[in-house]
């Protein structure tokens, strides 16, 4: 007993040293200190999950295969008297839009941007430019697009951010940092590179980085789960709100195998198809991707691609070229690849009034040409009045002026009460939207009378292109769906042509005119027509019963 009593006084004195600090090698070690919680992002970027909720759509299934009209927002209208446009300016627009006929708008970047300008260096991917407006605007503007039947498409920066971007910031700044690998890094600019002309790695103080579009645009990782995962949490933000689809910039460069194998590699059809397939899961919801030189392998990875290099071949047809109207009736029935006559980029060339020297007749055969054939067509702001490049400016941005709304272009009529960011068109004086409502024999009647037909007819929207035939100066082919008939024909000789036989209409079919000719047409037994073309002219006819 007295044993246990000295053991038991013995503990309970090693316990006291232990609890004042005191006492030999016994003491027992501290407990290590607990780890600091995961370091959140940095500020300014939201990396929250968005779950899929699809707020379904008004618009009818077809509206895919309408006309779009591509709008820089900077440059369509300005509703604040800032004079730069916004998205309150592109509302008020919305009902000529309408009337014009399109049925899907793409818009230019309009996400916070560090450019300023075209939008495309993308500092927040969930937030509106300051200078467009705010989120709730965008919202408005969806909510009465889609009330007159229109889809609005955004144009989503896959490839690469802005400097700026609180993530590239964080890379940048610290080798160490969990998104350092979130972009491109070597230890140093490596040699044997050129992109676009020059070495695509740009130094910095921490290493180098991967931007061959420019210095303040760095490339993301694409490789990297958890950058796709980003990628597709910001366009699940956008679809929840209602918007209708994404227009992909420069899709051919996403990943990268080195110095020789930089563009349109495997790895980036499987990027795209990824985030096609997240974009499906919406109801009917619009892709389209940008792939100069490699649009038929993406219009099948994306769903749509633009046909680059089409757009040339469709200008000089307007211009009479043989060789190319030969090359529009050989080439095959693509309707995944969406045609176009110009954009906002200078390497898809000049608008189409500086290309065809202000002709008035190739303009409207460039229309034709463009709006009458298969896949889902594309007009570039300004088109449909002829405008031209703007005064006194060069390279892209001569090609991004204001809107011609009027003559002036300024007040209640024009793109704004204040001096524009930018010089207008060149040609504004004449070819603007005022001018033109009126003239029943305008380029913008032409594009009215053309959209109206291509809304009304689901062969010319969704119908196949099949026995294209040239014939010198002129280009005919069927569209058929469903049983119904139109024959296209497009006359671009400066010369009335008398007699051309086409074939490929039933025997002894009648077939009505919907645009061009007075007369109908019949077809002899063997399905052979005859026809008397007027010069530089554009004909539409229906089989009918």
């Amino acid at each position: 007993m007295i044993a246990a009593t000295r053991r038991l006084a013995a503990a309970l004195i090693a316990l006291a040293l232990a609890a004042c600090g005191g006492g030999g090698g016994g003491t027992p070690a501290p407990p290590p200190p607990a780890p600091p919680p995961p370091a959140g992002p940095p500020p300014g970027v939201d990396l929250s999950e968005v779950a899929r909720a699809d707020p379904g759509s008004l618009l009818d299934a077809d509206w895919v295969h309408g006309a779009f009209m591509q709008i820089f927002v900077r440059s369509y209208q300005d509703s604040d008297g800032d004079g730069q446009g916004d998205l309150r300016g592109l509302i008020q627009r919305l009902d000529y839009l309408k009337d014009l006929g399109v049925r899907g708008l793409w818009l230019l970047p309009v996400t916070r941007s560090q450019d300023a300008d075209h939008g495309y260096a993308v500092s927040n991917y969930r937030d509106i430019e300051t200078a467009y407006g705010n989120v709730a605007d965008l919202d408005e503007l969806l909510r009465q697009a889609h009330a007159r039947g229109i889809g609005v498409v955004l144009d989503y920066v896959i490839n690469h951010s802005a400097a700026t971007h609180p993530l590239f910031q964080a890379a940048r700044t610290d080798a160490a940092s969990p998104y350092r690998n979130w972009y491109l890094w070597q230890a140093s600019v490596p040699a044997g590179w050129s992109v676009f002309g020059s070495n695509p790695w740009r130094a910095s103080s921490t290493g180098a980085y991967y931007a061959p579009f420019w210095d303040q645009m760095p490339d993301w990782n694409l490789r990297l789960p958890a950058v796709l995962d980003f990628h597709r949490n910001n366009l699940r933000f956008w679809l929840n709100r209602g918007v209708d689809g994404f227009r992909f910039d420069a899709v051919g460069l996403l990943v990268e195998n080195g110095a020789s194998a930089w563009e349109n590699q495997p790895e980036n059809l499987t990027v795209m198809q990824g985030l096609r397939q997240e974009i499906d899961q919406y109801a009917k919801r619009f892709t389209v991707c940008e792939a100069p030189s490699a649009a038929s392998s993406f219009a099948s990875a994306c769903g749509r691609a633009f046909a680059f290099g089409q757009q040339s071949t469709l200008l000089a047809a307007a211009r009479g070229d043989s060789a190319a109207l030969m090359s529009l009736a050989t080439q095959p029935d693509t309707p995944a690849l969406s045609p176009f006559l110009s954009n906002h980029d200078g390497f898809a060339g000049e608008r189409p009034f500086d290309q065809l020297a202000g002709s008035l007749p190739q303009l409207k055969l460039a229309a034709s040409l463009n709006l009458l054939r298969s896949g889902t067509p594309f007009i570039y702001y300004g088109e449909e009045v002829g405008m031209g490049g703007g005064a006194g400016l060069s390279a892209d941005p001569r090609l991004r002026s204001p809107m011609s709304w009027s003559a002036s272009n300024r007040g209640s009529n024009g793109f704004s009460t204040a001096t524009p960011y930018r010089a207008f068109a060149a040609n504004v004086a004449a070819h603007n939207v005022a001018a033109q409502s009126a003239d029943p024999d305008s380029l913008l009647a032409h594009y009215r009378a053309l959209l109206a037909l291509r809304n009304s007819q689901p062969a010319l929207r969704r119908g196949s292109l099949l026995q294209a035939q040239a014939n010198g100066s002129s280009l005919a082919y069927w569209r058929r769906l469903d049983g119904e008939q139109l024959l296209v024909v497009v006359h671009s000789g400066t010369q009335a042509r008398s007699g051309l036989s086409l074939s490929g209409a039933p025997a002894h079919g009648r077939l009505q005119p919907l645009m061009g000719s007075s007369g109908e047409l019949l077809a002899d037994a063997q399905g052979q027509l005859s026809l008397n073309l007027p010069p530089q002219s554009t004909h539409v006819f229906k089989v009918v019963p």
